[in-house]
């Protein structure tokens, strides 16, 4: 009999975050609906000690915990960090709607059970846990898009669970193949076995994967349910939803390809690069003529997918690949959350002509909006500008010149739909009412702005923690 003796403080960050969910679960149960507020003190304290975990988990040398199933390396401790300061921002975008709602608890809840699976997600090594992780981080963010339920609520809803259980259908199945290839669920056994497997029973594999991953992350082909979910969500969870999944469904795929599939003959750089080129392009199209502000940012974040898949694509070719991508993570998630934080300031703007004219009356908060839809573009000195930057070297680098071309284009492309809102915004016309904007979200805004700016100035540094090796 095998005993396993290890250490749940490996997983401090995750720990911390599942106790809050059901100590607020608890809570919410007997609290009175005034003071609901504690269970979002307590969801922010266990994100804050996250954070402090893992950046001291950060420091040390890469390691697995579990009998392997769990990697604590650079792109686990830099999801953690992105994702927890991420449930942050997103619970104090919430508390405000959602304060004194017969729900309230709920909501945090939920939140911190989504972040919980995303940093399963990006910490797994093995295809169980994977499929447990897509699971946690899943069912929770249903709920979540019809949290409100009202019609838009109600439709979102069902329209990302049913996309989301016909992918999460094909995950299972693509599991399943893998493990008949390589006879393993650990990425280390799977690693030796599958590249002496049949090369098109592991391809069929790594599509049913692929598919369940790009279903978290919103990109094609998994892309159809973001547009809809994300208009038809409140505004701090369409903020969740468009945002932080993204971090441990790439990071998950990033570490599929990194370990089980390098030494297999399967073509999956070249489609991680088809599926890049064809995100971004998609993601373009579908925001050119978007109206609705939220809309046009969930078509925007499919575009986002494709320029994150790009250093994925080029895992193995170039020595740029991981910190391009845990960089632009980070980098996105800073700039996109900062954009939906202008949103949730003005909950009753919907449509591009509701920000007519308010640069007049909300000086700061339209700067953030420039900064944060111009740092999406990647405009320097944002953070997504040097992100850009480096994910262009690692394609060219592995290889794929076209990619770049095709991402060059794509961004200049971009422009047009961010500055459809910026020129209303700043425009001399009479401003839609009502404009009195909600005072935390706003300051989340120029918060978020300013950390885009800075982490674009600092980039070196934090490029230089961001390159280490993964666990294996």
């Amino acid at each position: 009999m095998t005993v396993m003796n290890e250490n749940p403080l490996d997983l401090l960050p995750e720990v911390l975050l599942g106790a809050s969910a059901v100590l607020g679960l608890l809570l919410g149960g007997w609290l009175p609906r005034h003071r609901q507020w504690i269970v979002a003190v307590v969801a922010a304290a266990a994100c804050a000690t996250g954070i402090v975990a893992a950046a001291a988990a950060a420091t040390g040398e890469p390691m697995t915990a579990f009998d392997g199933a769990f990697a604590v390396d650079p792109v686990t401790s830099t999801v953690r960090i992105v994702v927890l300061a991420g449930t942050l921002v997103v619970l104090a975008l919430g508390f405000a709607p959602f304060h004194g709602d017969a729900r309230e608890s709920e909501f945090y809840v939920l939140v911190q059970l989504a972040a919980l699976g995303t940093l399963m997600l990006a910490g797994a090594q093995d295809l169980l846990l994977l499929a447990a992780a897509y699971l946690l981080a899943s069912v929770p963010a249903y709920a979540l898009a019809g949290f409100r339920k009202d019609g838009p609520g109600t439709e979102a809803a069902l329209k990302y669970y049913v996309v989301g259980a016909l992918l999460g259908v094909v995950l299972l199945a693509g599991i399943t193949l893998m493990y008949a290839a390589g006879r393993a669920t650990a990425y280390p056994a799977l690693a030796e076995a599958l590249p002496d497997a049949p090369e098109g029973l592991v391809a069929a594999g790594l599509v049913g994967v692929l598919g369940g991953l790009l279903f978290k992350a919103g990109g094609v082909p998994g892309h159809f349910w973001v547009p809809d979910a994300v208009q038809g969500s409140a505004p701090p969870v369409a903020a969740f939803l468009a945002t932080l999944p993204k971090a441990g469904a790439l990071a998950a795929l990033y570490r599929l390809v990194a370990v089980p599939l390098a030494g297999t003959d399967v073509p999956w750089p070249e489609l991680v690069a088809v599926l890049a080129a064809l995100s971004m392009t998609l993601g373009n199209f579908g925001a050119f003529f978007q109206t609705d502000v939220k809309r046009l940012l969930a078509y925007s974040t499919i575009s986002q997918v494709g320029y994150l898949l790009m250093p994925i694509a080029a895992t193995g070719g170039s020595e740029q690949a991981q910190p391009a991508l845990l960089y632009y993570l980070t980098a996105y998630a800073v700039t996109n959350l900062g954009a939906f934080a202008v949103v949730c300031a003005l909950p009753h703007a919907h449509t591009l002509d509701d920000y007519r004219g308010l640069l007049r009356r909300h000086p700061a908060l339209v700067l953030s909006l420039i900064v944060c839809l111009l740092g999406l573009v990647g405009t320097p000195p944002t953070a997504v500008f040097l992100g850009k930057l480096k994910i262009f070297t690692a394609a060219v680098d592995s290889g794929f010149a076209w990619l770049a071309v095709v991402a060059a284009v794509n961004t200049v492309a971009s422009l047009f739909y961010y500055l459809r809102w910026i020129h209303p915004a700043v425009s001399n016309g009479a401003p839609a009412e009502p404009r009195t904007p909600v005072r935390p979200a706003a300051l989340l805004a120029c918060t978020a702005a300013s950390a885009s700016v800075a982490l674009g100035i600092a980039g070196g540094p934090v490029l230089a923690i961001l390159d280490g090796t993964p666990a294996r």
